[in-house]
């Protein structure tokens, strides 16, 4: 690329299907994110508080098979949407994620919510080869960097928004309309799908291969070993990178303080603060998106003048550092400066995974391989999730220390500390606190943070991204090996 080139040149050679397609990706992650922002607190809030009180263990469960429905699909979907056309994959997407959404919205169990949930990965998955491959096919190697970069801005323009109006649309515990909002959006997507989005030309000639040709020739895409070897390391990453959405904000809503950046957040809304007098923990978490908007572009014009894998490995370490720091203290200030510093590993490496795989995909494939580049997701995602659940349980949660707490220390029959309602424990274990004189809620969570360290969890989770890194770097210089 030319150093010459400035940005709103580059922008300018964008095809106007790269715009539609970012129109309907901003939608799609404002539906999509408005629902994520709120669903792990919905999961697992008391039946009380209009959640399904479900474990860690359970939560975790769920988004193990949601990221597998949704990560592994494209695998498949890719090749059909190259093969069968785009606007067609789009149509099914929206039906589909419209009938998750209300499916979660009036879940009643694990099981009801698990169907909901993969709903809405299978609609996703159907719905990302189309949007992604538009955005390859729409952009050149020269504007490719930009392309990728602003693509990833418009993503976080809708998953910025996303969690704000969930904030004020949910109040303190009506999640449904979050759920029904979100469907709402979804539907709107039809009108630029229909009336403005092109069907891209299809490069392959001749007749249109049968389904089980399809279906063979994306499976033989298993043999390009480099990528595959690839994918799989980058896994490891993100095995680590997607609790910052999945398991952060249940650990800031069991132990983070945050009443010192409060009032900031009560300045743009009152609805932001929760009436304990902490900020609601989709907002903290929405501080990687705010970043995204704010620094991607000049991020993308940087990181353009850089080698793609060197700007994704600059990326995994700045990722480190910041999803390290965010679980490892209790201070509001000091998480949202590591979400901070998350966001800004994330703008490095993220479009760059994306540009890397773009650009080195045959060009009638271009689809079938941004639907590959899922496969770190779903080994990620739903590994990260199997172990998190499992991991937050035994380690981390602040539920399940308290009511230890209520037998081991306040006298109370193991099934006693069990029958105390979800949303009494820690009102019960304050009360007992001090031999019976009683303490706040705050001093109670404070002596569990210092008993029971619940930070251990991010130092195993972060020790993957570390080992997924240290692969990549080995991976980077074998292959400028080879090319040389």
């Amino acid at each position: 690329m030319s150093k010459k080139t400035s940005v709103m040149t580059q922008l300018r050679g964008l095809k106007s299907n790269f715009w539609v397609a970012n129109w309907m990706e901003a939608n799609e992650r404002l539906a999509f994110f408005g629902v994520r922002a709120i669903a792990p607190l919905y999961m697992i809030a008391a039946t009380t508080q209009n959640g399904l009180a479900l474990s860690y263990t359970e939560k975790g469960l769920i988004y193990t098979i949601w990221a597998l429905v949704q990560c592994l699909i494209p695998m498949v979907s890719g090749g059909f949407t190259d093969e069968y056309g785009y606007k067609k994959s789009l149509y099914v997407a929206f039906s589909i994620n419209i009938c998750g959404y209300l499916t979660f919205a009036f879940a009643q169990s694990f099981w009801s919510a698990l169907l909901g949930a993969c709903l809405i990965g299978l609609g996703t998955a159907i719905f990302k080869p189309p949007v992604q491959g538009t955005i390859a096919k729409a952009s050149t190697e020269e504007n490719s960097s930009i392309a990728w970069g602003m693509f990833y801005w418009m993503v976080n323009v809708g998953g910025f928004l996303a969690p704000v109006l969930a904030a004020l649309i949910r109040g303190e515990i009506n999640w449904r309309l979050v759920f029904i909002c979100a469907a709402g959006v979804t539907a709107f997507n039809y009108i630029p799908a229909i009336f403005f989005y092109r069907e891209p030309e299809r490069v392959s000639a001749g007749p249109r291969k049968t389904v089980g040709q399809t279906f063979m020739e994306t499976i033989k895409t298993l043999s390009d070993k480099n990528f595959m070897i690839f994918l799989l390391i980058f896994s490891g990453f993100w095995f680590m990178f997607m609790q910052l959405w999945d398991l952060l904000p249940n650990f800031i809503d069991e132990w983070v303080f945050s009443y010192d950046i409060a009032p900031m957040f009560r300045a743009i809304s009152p609805n932001l603060v929760l009436a304990s007098g902490h900020v609601k923990p989709e907002m903290l978490i929405n501080i990687d998106s705010f970043a995204i908007i704010a620094l991607m572009l000049p991020m993308a014009w940087l990181t353009g003048k850089f080698h793609p894998m060197i700007a994704l490995i600059g990326g995994m370490l700045i990722s480190l550092v910041g999803f390290f720091a965010s679980g490892f203290s209790n201070v509001g200030f000091i998480v949202a400066l590591a979400i901070f510093v998350f966001a800004i590993g994330e703008m490095w490496c993220s479009p760059k995974f994306s540009e890397y795989i773009g650009l080195t995909a045959p060009p009638d494939k271009k689809a079938l391989y941004m639907g590959y580049s899922n496969i770190p997701f779903a080994i990620g995602w739903a590994g990260g999730n199997l172990v998190s659940g499992y991991l937050y349980d035994h380690l981390g949660s602040k539920l399940n220390f308290a009511r230890q707490y209520l037998v081991q220390q306040a006298g109370m029959s193991p099934a006693d500390a069990a029958a105390v309602p979800q949303e009494k424990v820690m009102q019960t274990m304050a009360s007992m606190m001090n031999g019976g004189a009683g303490a706040s809620v705050d001093d109670a969570t404070r002596l569990l943070w210092n008993a029971h360290h619940p930070w251990i969890v991010w130092v195993i989770l972060t020790s993957v991204g570390v080992v997924s890194t240290g692969f990549m770097i080995v991976y980077y210089f074998r292959t400028r090996k080879q090319a040389a």
